[in-house]
């Protein structure tokens, strides 16, 4: 058996009460790695075309990496899968703590979901096995509450918990799952798939660590990052995630006021520094990781009292919440992020449907009477806390926003279009697309709809001369960040197949390993004699697989658009900010189209990149 991993995966059919496993082969391990590579083999093995993403036929998928769960910085990370109820495709999502490297120590590298239970159950796994126990008495009650019962349950305070809150029970359909109550897989509605198999948590105790094949190696690479994270990574030690967002700001790139400006007055009320110099209590980290990004606050005063269990908000959560809603008070922020953190929500959209209200509202298309007499202005900090408790509640005005803002526009009204901020129908993520094209290129064309993590960032093209991390990659010709050349595609191609890899690996994208040191750290974990050139390989092979996916589920070059606000200006003039030309972004389609080995016109892989990547049997699932 390959050396880094497990060896088993676990399989529970909830209907059905039943539980096996299954042992990989080699192979399997090599060609899809783990993570977001597992996931995509058995969504398009698993779940049949045009199945209801909320209904039984979908499967739920846990899923670390080669690096999850090994003694080495960036392993904290694992995959969650599923067929989305927010975009009806493609859905993956990934979130760090101790969850995913728990799972491994206890004998598993997956877990395949089937089925939905007839009444609420919580899944205990340990190395001796797993069983399904009920969940009644938990159903209704928050993340914090829920831990607290299955730990004592389990008579083990070290029981690393993947769970749901009330969103997940209700169905939000960007309802998340909680890693350890302060790490969320949040994006593309997993939890609301777990709360539609009556599924409330994932309880894990593990055993012995998993050897890696060469141990004294991976304990020097260990000990390299241990002695020279600070070089790289002492910002996000210090003012976390949101250290950097007055540089974003002064760039013309922090999305204001539902993306209708790219610049904050107020920006220097929600910073990393002004968070440390004021309601920070502590840092946290994820399995391994000496950075310890993780922001932990607290607040008790007249207006908001923010309980530390829940940690605090980081950068994605201060726009959404934040500058995107024209809010410049932290403390507000604190409160909805322990909002969507005790209720399981997606942070981003729970933001963006907030952002969005506001929007309508202001513009006459939302009364007092829709919004239960909340005033849903820009910079109106009360009324944002209290829609993202509507929102997981499904009350009120919350009910209208619990399926996203493309659902929402679509009971509104056609005037309520323009100010849906989506691709695919998921909501834009914090990082603003008219100063970045080539992220623009990425937002549209990307499985899961508009994502950050697995895109690109233009500003390392402008460079002279161009850095190692693009030239190592067949990148050498410049392009500033607005524009769309062959070589800025080029470039979005390559490097969005390396982030991929991130998330089939199980590791962090934040810490500053270079991509020679990966390699390394994967020879060391499985014995493989690998290289850059086929983990980039697999990158590739996952994209690829999660395009069939929703090729499959009736997605067409037409759902790889924009929002119609990437094509407008800035309610203010904004440094580098230049509209996204739609003429320009589908010439830029057709060529990454071609770039990825696709049908040039539909997108459709090709039976030559299919049998390049060894995935043949691909083709038959998009028929």
């Amino acid at each position: 058996m390959v050396k880094g991993y497990a060896g088993k995966v676990l399989w529970v059919h909830l209907a059905e009460g039943r539980i096996w496993t299954e042992e990989p082969d080699d192979a399997f391990y090599r060609r899809y790695l783990g993570g977001a590579g597992f996931v995509a083999y058995y969504l398009l093995k698993e779940i049949p075309k045009g199945a209801d993403p909320l209904g039984p036929e979908n499967v739920l998928v846990f899923a670390g990496g080669a690096i999850t769960g090994l003694t080495v910085a960036g392993s904290g990370r694992s995959a969650v899968g599923c067929k989305s109820p927010l975009t009806g495709g493609w859905g993956e999502a990934d979130g760090g703590g101790y969850f995913g490297a728990e799972l491994k120590r206890a004998g598993y590298d997956a877990l395949v979901v089937k089925g939905c239970a007839e009444s609420p159950v919580w899944l205990d796994i340990t190395p001796d096995g797993a069983t399904l126990r009920p969940a009644d008495d938990l159903w209704g009650l928050d993340t914090a509450a829920t831990q607290d019962a299955i730990q004592e349950a389990t008579g083990d305070k070290r029981t690393r918990l993947a769970l749901i809150g009330t969103a997940g029970e209700r169905l939000v359909h960007y309802a998340c799952v909680i890693n350890d109550l302060r790490h969320a897989a949040g994006r593309a509605g997993v939890g609301a798939v777990m709360g539609s198999k009556k599924l409330k948590a994932v309880a894990v105790r593990g055993g012995s660590n998993v050897e890696p094949a060469d141990p004294d190696a991976l304990k020097a690479l260990a000990r390299w990052m241990g002695e020279h994270w600070r070089e790289d990574a002492e910002s996000f030690h210090d003012t976390g995630t949101d250290g950097g967002l007055l540089d974003l700001n002064d760039v013309g790139a922090l999305p204001t006021r539902n993306f209708q400006d790219g610049a904050f007055e107020g920006a220097k009320e929600i910073t990393g520094a002004t968070m440390r110099d004021t309601i920070l209590t502590g840092r946290e980290g994820c399995f391994a990781c000496p950075i310890r990004c993780k922001r932990v606050v607290e607040i008790h005063d007249d207006e908001y009292d923010v309980d530390p269990i829940y940690g605090g908000p980081e950068y994605e959560t201060v726009g959404s919440m934040g500058s995107n809603c024209g809010i410049d008070d932290l403390r507000a922020i604190s409160k909805a992020h322990e909002i969507c953190n005790a209720q399981g929500l997606d942070t981003i959209s729970a933001g963006m449907c907030v952002s969005f209200a506001m929007e309508c509202y202001e513009n006459g298309l939302l009364t007092d009477e829709d919004t239960g007499g909340l005033e849903l202005r820009f910079g109106n900090a009360g009324a944002m806390v209290r829609c993202v408790e509507l929102i997981a509640a499904r009350e009120g005005i919350g009910e209208l926003l619990a399926e996203g803002p493309r659902a929402a526009a679509a009971k509104i009204g056609p005037e309520a279009l323009p100010f849906v901020i989506d691709v695919k129908g998921q909501p834009f993520p914090m990082h603003e697309c008219r100063t970045r094209h080539g992220q623009a290129l990425g937002y549209a064309v990307s499985p899961t709809g508009a994502d950050h993590m697995h895109n690109y960032w233009d500003e390392g093209q402008e460079k002279d001369p161009l850095g190692e991390k693009l030239q190592e990659l067949g990148v050498y010709q410049q392009a500033g960040r607005t524009d769309m050349t062959p070589a800025k595609v080029w470039a979005y191609t390559a490097t969005t197949n390396w982030q991929w890899v991130h998330n089939m690996l199980g590791h962090c994208m934040f810490i500053p390993w270079s991509r020679r040191q990966m390699v390394d750290i994967v020879r060391a974990i499985t014995g493989w004699e690998t290289n850059l050139h086929e983990l980039l390989m697999a990158g590739e092979r996952c994209v690829t697989m999660a395009r069939a996916f929703n090729l499959r589920e009736g997605f067409t070059r037409a759902d790889d658009r924009l929002p119609l606000r990437t094509q407008q200006l800035f309610q203010t003039e904004q440094l580098n900010e230049r509209p996204v030309d739609p003429e320009e972004l589908d010439e830029a389609i057709t060529l990454f189209y071609g770039m990825m080995g696709w049908d040039a016109e539909t997108g459709t892989p090709l039976p030559a990149t299919l049998h390049r990547l060894d995935i043949p049997w691909v083709a038959e699932t998009v028929v």
